[in-house]
């Protein structure tokens, strides 16, 4: 998951459409290039209207992403678990043209658009939930993400079970994380879960926490057991393989 709020966070700016496509695509294409998995990137609104969708679907595809995933807010957006933030819906139309866009320009015919309803986010209920999600399928749409920012599975769950339709549902279960994948499972119609920013928090504990040691000790004397060692990151990098390459080529 090539997540938008993690790349904003790792230029410290808020999820607010603040940064270009380019550095989205940029860090979606690092991704693709040292993994062997797909990479779903986060397009966020589609960076515009269906004619920024077309360009940056071809962008992301070039780039070797498997499949884009576009909500249905207006542009510019605020992240959909600010308190107080300002989520505003697109029309229905509007979005589905983004979607016939994106459908239109794809090149393979296994890349994926993954149409993401934020009615439960601006407080829309669950009609206007299925309203919205039945329209995107009928424009396309390989997936439908429904997002809650609800802090019980409640929500979540009444909406999955009235999906009727057999195209398959992804969850973000950020904030109601007692949904587990056992549970999701048993729903039968949720076919992808995503866990969006969990690696991004659990690395910002571990540099505060090893900063604060740092602080307190006057040193690195306590900390170096307890963090990776520097052959792991030499690992990581492809140091070894580089070292492998060079002793055939290197003159």
């Amino acid at each position: 998951w090539s997540s938008g709020f993690s790349i904003s966070a790792s230029y410290a700016v808020p999820d607010a459409s603040l940064i270009s496509m380019n550095q989205f695509l940029s860090s979606a294409r690092s991704m693709v290039d040292v993994v062997s998995i797909p990479i779903i990137a986060d397009l966020d609104t589609g960076y515009g209207n269906a004619n920024n969708v077309m360009y940056a679907v071809r962008c992301f595809e070039a780039a070797g992403v498997e499949g884009v995933c576009i909500e249905d807010k207006k542009f510019p957006k605020d992240t959909s678990l600010l308190e107080g933030g300002r989520q505003v819906l697109a029309d229905i139309e509007e979005f589905v043209g983004k979607i016939m866009a994106a459908k239109d320009v794809q090149r393979d015919d296994n890349f994926m658009v993954i149409a993401r309803v934020e009615a439960l986010i601006a407080g829309w209920g669950k009609e206007e939930t299925l309203k919205r999600a039945h329209r995107y399928v009928e424009a396309g749409a390989d997936c439908i993400l429904i997002h809650s920012k609800a802090t019980t599975p409640e929500e979540i769950v009444e909406v999955v079970n009235a999906w009727e339709l057999e195209t398959p549902l992804v969850l973000i279960p950020t904030t109601y994380p007692t949904l587990v994948e056992k549970d999701i499972r048993e729903l039968k119609k949720v076919k992808l879960v995503i866990y969006a920013n969990q690696t991004l928090r659990a690395s910002v504990q571990a540099i505060e926490n090893v900063l604060q040691e740092i602080k307190t000790s006057q040193g690195i004397h306590t900390v170096s057991p307890k963090i990776a060692p520097v052959s792991r990151i030499f690992e990581l990098q492809g140091v070894p393989e580089m070292k492998e390459k060079g002793a055939k080529f290197l003159r």
